[in-house]
């Protein structure tokens, strides 16, 4: 008997170890689908691991300089930091470094001629370093090559010590050429394609669960609506699930209204299975979606007093994506749909991934972020355009200088849908001083989708 509870323990350390290491990965996955925290891991990863290896060989070849290191060492950072910025081509960055160690070497025997050796402590003329940065500027300027460790290059090579000039511009070439290659493989294998690898909303949530609940033409839409998601992907999927009390006549009704509503989406291609269940709503609802494989729950909206249902917050806290759709309209085109996010990571990437789905390849896209000074206009543009460079067609992004309820009380109806967050990430104190945005954007003529990540 003590054997058995002793084996018991241990399996259920294990398990709880397994779900610690869930829970962790997840929360890595969902931090590292913020792109600002991608490029600073990249950058510790690569700028130590490239200068370690020219390090390396450096060290073999007595001839190469040591001075050929901080450029590279500013270089790289300048690449990795800002992937689609205006100093992010590779072809620049090395051919800016060679142009700049050109010039230095250049000015360095111009100087030479004119003045002679270099005298005093530290063996630079003057006129060389002045020539030297001179060259480089008017040099990489005609050749649009501008690059900031040019200017580096250029002066360094008038200390050379344990190389000849030419055998140090040879070595920025190399090494310059090896530092760019293998920003462009990491460029255009991982980080144009990061959806593919790290937003799992991109590869997943096809397999959709719609509770068909509340007035029936409602929950029609959002049967409908889960339906436009799932098609975007192949294996596309829509189970509608319907309560039951436990009698055959509730049962059948139940039963018949869900295969009617079945029976039309199949008829657009679409794989659609219907399930009952009973019980209590949210934990009926929350084994239905494990029990069938779903990976996205489609709910449709429900409120009291402004705030959401128990069953919505219920499904808002499980463990599985949802959304809380609500219709104001029984057009079922969604063409023009806009998004609004807060701030960057998993939650803003979900929902424009989910309305990418919806729009097709005639709708229209628009990403827009409010901000409350002018001074914060510039980094908001630079986040909205890291969200929507995964996306494969035309985005509009948008930065108010605004409330949200204001700018979704001028702006909303001119779209055929809002998306929107669940502030599931914001702490009891923040939602309790400032309600979320779908709680204060009740009178809005506009379908409105609010979009929250599971917990695991």
């Amino acid at each position: 008997m003590d054997r058995e509870r002793f084996l018991a323990r241990v399996v259920g350390v294990w398990r709880r170890l397994r779900r610690i290491e869930r829970r962790e990965l997840t929360e890595f996955r969902r931090w590292i689908e913020n792109t600002s925290n991608l490029i600073h891991l990249s950058i510790l990863l690569f700028v130590p691991l490239l200068i370690g290896g020219v390090t390396i060989i450096s060290n073999a070849l007595i001839e190469l300089s040591f001075l050929l290191f901080p450029p590279l060492a500013s270089g790289t950072y300048t690449l990795f930091a800002d992937p689609e910025g205006r100093y992010a081509s590779p072809v620049k960055f090395v051919v800016g470094l060679t142009v700049g160690a050109l010039a230095g070497w250049g000015a360095l025997e111009l100087s030479q001629l004119v003045y002679g050796p270099p005298t005093g402590t530290f063996g630079v003329l003057p006129a060389a370093a002045a020539l030297s940065i001179l060259l480089t500027g008017g040099a990489t300027w005609a050749l649009k090559v501008e690059e900031p460790a040019a200017f580096s290059t250029a002066l360094l090579v008038l200390v050379t010590d344990r190389a000849t000039p030419q055998s140090y511009v040879l070595s920025v070439a190399v090494f310059g050429t090896l530092v760019a290659a293998v920003f462009y493989v990491w460029r255009e294998q991982f980080y144009e394609k990061r959806a593919r690898y790290l937003y799992s909303t991109v590869s997943a949530a096809d397999r959709v669960l719609v509770p068909m609940r509340g007035p029936e033409w409602a929950a029609e839409r959002t049967a409908l609506f889960a339906s436009r998601l799932a098609a975007a992907h192949e294996a596309g999927k829509v189970v509608l699930f319907g309560l039951v009390d436990g009698s055959d006549e509730d049962a059948g009704a139940v039963t018949t209204r869900l295969e009617r509503v079945a029976a039309d989406l199949q008829a657009s291609g679409l794989t659609c299975e219907v399930v009952v269940g009973e019980g209590d709503d949210t934990t009926a609802t929350l084994s239905a979606v494990r029990d069938t494989g779903c990976d996205l729950v489609v709910t449709p909206y429900e409120a009291d007093d402004g705030a959401l249902t128990e069953y919505v917050r219920g499904v808002f806290g499980g463990p599985y994506d949802a959304v809380a759709f609500r219709p104001v309209s029984r057009d079922s085109a969604w063409e023009r749909v806009l998004v609004m996010v807060a701030r960057p990571g998993d939650s803003a990437h979900a929902m424009i991934d989910f309305a990418e789905r919806l729009v097709g390849d005639g709708g229209t896209l628009s990403v827009c972020t409010c901000i409350g000074t002018e001074v914060e206009r510039r980094p908001a543009e630079t986040r909205l355009a890291n969200l929507v460079e995964t996306v494969d067609r035309p985005v509009e992004t948008r930065v108010a200088r605004s409330d949200v309820t204001s700018y979704l009380d001028a702006n909303a109806e001119t779209y055929d849908l809002v998306v929107i967050g669940s502030s599931g990430d914001r702490s009891a104190a923040s939602r309790f001083v400032s309600p979320p945005t779908f709680e204060r954007i009740t009178e809005i003529e506009t379908d409105v989708a609010v979009v929250d990540r599971g917990n695991p």
